[in-house]
């Protein structure tokens, strides 16, 4: 029982990291209607822009805000300068630009750092508990507390304020919403802002939670994601959320508590297309 709880733990932090990645794959869905592929090399792009600075100041707050400010300025450059001219053409061909545009980024952060597994050092400041005999280390406390404060900050901004009123209107119909006085191009700019630096925030704690931060560590999750936003309904939020939750009570349970002899990344394409067979328009999808 008690490896029964850990392992149930340990897959609520995995949820929860894949909760954050997806967020901003779901949002620029939600508004553009295009696979932001490109997204996880952002996700990458943050733990080493995090590893970087905590390198040198040993400040982990500092290492998140300036890891923040600079994916959130690469997501506003890959909007603008990838995504934005090709918006013209089918969505297949922003798909393409978006996987190049991972597979760069990919290859300009093996050349800058090198193609070497570095290690994360970084002692986050949260208290570990033990409760009835299992141990909640201090990095599974700051997984829990920083995922559910950025995601209740999201939900905070997506629908209780202005911006958020804005991003909905965007979603459901840009021309209407641009006739009805909103600035679509600066929310659609916003938005991939936002996202990016919440994937900043995700690249850190995956690199502390792991010890390793490497230039290819966004694969995975650049198709693992679009898995999740398929399951959990395309372009909503709250379905992203609950399909990466779980996913990673399920890896954990099936794959590190069962023994099933699947591979770990298996799961979530298994996932997919039960979902599909079963609900076609996802979890928490609309119908049509």
């Amino acid at each position: 029982m008690q490896l029964f709880l850990e392992q149930m733990l340990n897959g609520i932090a995995i949820g929860a990291i894949y909760a954050m990645i997806t967020l901003g794959l779901a949002l620029v869905y939600g508004i553009l209607r295009i696979l932001h592929v490109a997204h996880a090399a952002v996700y990458t792009v943050g733990a080493y822009i995090g590893l970087a600075i905590f390198s040198a100041t040993h400040s982990i707050l500092l290492s998140a805000a300036g890891a923040m400010v600079f994916c959130a300025g690469l997501g506003f450059l890959i909007e603008r300068f990838v995504y934005f001219p090709l918006l013209k053409y089918p969505p297949y061909v922003p798909l393409i630009g978006s996987i190049a545009c991972l597979l760069a980024i990919e290859e300009l952060c093996r050349l800058a750092a090198g193609p070497y597994i570095l290690s994360f050092p970084a002692q986050l400041p949260f208290p570990s508990f033990t409760v009835g005999g299992i141990v909640i280390s201090s990095t599974l406390t700051a997984v829990y507390c920083i995922s559910a404060g950025v995601l209740a900050l999201l939900w905070f901004i997506t629908t209780r304020t202005e911006l958020g009123l804005a991003m909905r209107a965007t979603s459901q119909d840009m021309a209407i919403a641009s006739s009805m006085g909103i600035n679509s191009h600066r929310i659609i700019s916003l938005t991939f802002m936002i996202g990016s630096a919440v994937a900043a925030i995700a690249g850190i704690l995956v690199g502390i939670y792991y010890n390793q931060v490497y230039p290819s560590m966004g694969a995975v999750p650049a198709y693992k994601t679009l898995a999740l936003i398929v399951v959990g309904g395309l372009g909503s939020v709250p379905g992203a959320v609950l399909a990466s939750i779980l996913l990673g009570v399920g890896e954990t349970l099936l794959i590190g508590y069962a023994g099933i002899p699947l591979p770990r990344d298996a799961l979530a394409f298994i996932a997919m297309i039960a979902v599909l067979l079963w609900r076609p328009q996802g979890l928490l999808g609309g119908r049509g």
